[in-house]
């Protein structure tokens, strides 16, 4: 095991946040400790950068990765953009109109809602604090770097599955099972980490990650430690090297602290 530990990478939601939206204080002791150590710290999430910045903030972290990888900002310059593909996005509108199903699709500026006036999408935004709303028009298509689909029966993923090179992600948060992120097997987030490695020149066995969905494996494949949340779903605990407690019981510390990254 190293010490020589570089770079940490942190999902949001279930990881660092609690089901009551908080972040406990040994989250944030932990992630002052490491920043004070030297490590660059990357919080890497399926929300829309915009809607994160307030949780930069109270952690004072300046770098992110948002969108499930399409996009990405180290100390507030941005790295890359990848956007989705505009017939996906057609595609994915005619599915949504058919089957009674909501898409939440993101740009770098705001979230744009296929059905805002549906209650399942106002609960989603609600819960994820989606303030940056508007309804989604065509010409927009060109500019979405994630999309959430809402309000999705679980026989009726494989049509979404039919585009190439992309995969569904539970959501992974009580009450929310029904909302599926888009994940590109090319883009996401073990895509965006292995650039930012690269592009800081660190290498792969310095890296540490923790996550609890399943748009998390990607991440915690190509880190050198990677970390599943006691609170993970199932079938993310195979593609992590480590398990760690639960987001409500200090599980960012704890597995720093077996790291030997934290002595006390």
């Amino acid at each position: 095991m190293s010490t020589n530990y570089k770079i940490l990478f942190l999902d949001i939601d279930g990881t660092i946040l609690t089901p009551d939206d908080t972040i406990q204080d040994s989250t944030k002791k932990a992630v002052q400790l490491m920043k004070e150590q030297g490590l660059e710290v990357f919080l890497a999430t399926g929300r829309p950068l915009h809607e994160i910045s307030h949780i930069g903030e109270t952690l004072a972290i300046k770098s992110f990765i948002g969108y499930n990888g399409a996009y990405a900002i180290h100390n507030g310059k941005d790295v890359f953009r990848q956007p989705m593909s505009p017939d996906l996005v057609t595609k994915y509108l005619e599915i949504a109109n058919d089957k009674g199903n909501e898409l939440i699709l993101y740009t770098n500026t705001h979230n744009l809602l296929s059905h805002p006036d549906e209650e399942m999408t106002k609960q989603f935004s609600k819960k994820f604090h989606l303030k940056q709303n508007r309804t989604f028009t065509l010409d927009e298509k060109e500019n979405i770097l994630g999309i959430t689909v809402v309000n999705l029966k679980e026989k009726d993923i494989a049509l979404y599955e039919e585009f190439p090179d992309i995969h569904l992600s539970q959501v992974n948060i009580d009450g929310f099972r029904h909302s599926y992120d888009v994940i590109s097997d090319k883009v996401n987030k073990g895509f965006a980490v292995s650039l930012i490695l690269k592009r800081l020149g660190i290498e792969k066995e310095f890296s540490i990650a923790f996550g609890d969905g399943l748009n998390d494996k990607e991440m915690l494949q190509v880190v050198g430690e990677g970390f599943a949340m006691g609170n993970a779903h199932e079938m993310l605990f195979s593609y992590a090297k480590h398990k760690t407690t639960s987001v409500t019981d200090s599980g960012i510390y704890n597995g720093l602290k077996w790291l030997g990254l934290i002595k006390e």
